[in-house]
């Protein structure tokens, strides 16, 4: 465990390159080994560094934090019921304009997702002590037990997957910002505890956004089960939230050190304030340029696919794709010579009827993302005709059984050492078949309060 009497030794001075979070989070997740811990360390005190300049609402007096998780649950749950009275009042959606909308947000906060629980991957290093069971058990249920129905990453691999808009080029660099600061804590859990105790007690308490996001993606025909479940197993009265708050009393120091302690805890819980946040990401999604800049990227690879003989306002496609900037007038061309039927049923417009459907001409052309993008800015303020109204409040999504029959689970081969399973549990393994079953083997020998680094049975 890291010496709380002093903060961690500073990394050597090196210059920060234009995509630092990107980069560092695309190595950690693909070539985890060949990250040197420098790289990482001097990553995680930059971040701390700009962390420790930002406001915090993190009570000063320990003892009161107990209180103030449950205040700040109740006061999630108030809000949440003012929203819902809002809807059932006939009022419109607070996050989501429509469903282009809402995959842009399942895309763009993907990089924090698909890391899920990594913070505390060090934890699970310490499983002969008691004072980490509460962090372990954590992460052994954003891991889903090893259940590959129940783990998170993949949940969520697998909602992207459901609607063909996992991100297919890198996002603005800030929003791997997350998502890298969790990969190097969980790297460096010992040598940054306290940082990593702040960062889980912040990060594990009940948003407001989560709860209307999981309501209004159920609304728009996305499973919403991902969210729910973290409204359910984050609560502070026995879920993780509760969890965070104990692992920061059972390992704070009684000693001199525990002032620096709790001065770096605040610290790591004011990381969870960097970066660009989901509400932010919900507010940043304008329809019209998200189409014009899809098809910007879409020109770099279609100007010369396409035939001469159809002209529009005297160019060919291929003309009017080949010139940066020129997106924007074609639809206005494409409109103009009725190809594209604004504020309609798309089925009407010929434009669509080019890229929807197995037989169409651009058939897989675009990814669903992308054809949501097109559908719902066709559409415009067309509304499809329902054959009765649609219930916000009506679960749309049966749930599918949690536990697969145990044969169909991969069997995990050669050595069950804890130093074995372990390496089999980072970040980057944990959803593979060996990590599942790592994780299965991981979690058993928790569930029964065995020494980890006894002889499997």
């Amino acid at each position: 465990m890291t010496s709380l009497q002093h903060l961690p030794e500073p990394a050597p001075e090196a210059p920060t390159p234009s995509g630092t979070h990107f980069s560092l989070y695309t190595r950690l997740i693909r070539t985890s080994a060949d990250v040197d811990q420098d790289s990482v360390r001097h990553y995680l005190q930059n971040q701390l560094e700009a962390a420790r300049t930002l406001p915090s609402n993190l009570p000063t007096d320990v003892t009161e934090i107990s209180g103030w998780v449950t205040g700040n649950s109740q006061s999630v749950a108030k809000l949440y019921s003012k929203y819902l009275e809002g809807r059932r009042a006939g009022g419109n959606r607070k996050y989501f304009t429509n469903k282009a909308h809402a995959l842009f947000f399942l895309q763009h906060v993907a990089p924090s997702k698909l890391v899920d629980g990594a913070w505390l991957y060090g934890s699970v290093r310490h499983a002969d002590d008691w004072r980490f069971r509460g962090l372990i058990r954590t992460y052994l249920e954003e891991l889903g037990d090893g259940d590959p129905t129940l783990n998170h990453v993949l949940l969520y691999r697998n909602l992207l997957n459901e609607h063909d808009c996992a991100p297919v080029a890198p996002l603005d660099d800030i929003l791997y910002l997350q998502g890298t600061t969790q990969l190097a804590l969980g790297r460096l859990a010992d040598e940054f505890l306290p940082e990593m105790l702040g960062y889980n007690l912040g990060y594990e308490q009940l948003p407001l956004h989560l709860l209307i996001t999981a309501f209004e993606l159920n609304e728009l025909g996305i499973d919403p089960h991902y969210f729910r479940l973290h409204v359910t197993i984050d609560n502070a009265s026995s879920g993780h939230a509760l969890k965070a708050v104990e692992a920061v009393m059972n390992l704070l120091p009684s000693d001199e050190t525990k002032e620096v302690f709790l001065e770096r805890l605040r610290a790591g819980y004011l990381l969870n304030d960097l970066g660009t946040n989901s509400t932010e990401v919900i507010r940043s999604f304008d329809l019209e340029q998200e189409v014009i800049a899809m098809l910007e990227n879409k020109a770099i690879f279609g100007q010369h696919m396409h035939s001469d003989y159809c002209r529009l306002e005297g160019h060919t496609i291929n003309q009017w794709l080949a010139t940066p900037g020129q997106c924007m007038p074609l639809l206005m061309a494409l409109q103009s010579k009725g190809w594209i039927k604004r504020h309609q049923d798309p089925k009407y417009s010929r434009f669509w009827q080019l890229i929807d459907g197995p037989g169409a001409v651009m058939f897989g052309v675009f990814n669903g993302y992308e054809k949501q993008l097109l559908n719902d800015w066709i559409s415009g303020n067309w509304q499809a005709p329902a054959a009765k109204p649609a219930d916000p409040f009506r679960n749309h999504f049966r749930r599918r059984s949690a536990q697969r029959p145990a044969k169909e689970l991969f069997t995990l081969p050669g050595s069950q050492s804890v130093e074995n399973l372990i390496a089999l549990m980072t970040p980057d393994l944990h959803p593979t078949p060996e990590g599942l079953a790592a994780t299965r083997i991981f979690s058993q020998r928790n569930s029964r309060g065995a020494s980890y680094y006894e002889s499997p049975r």
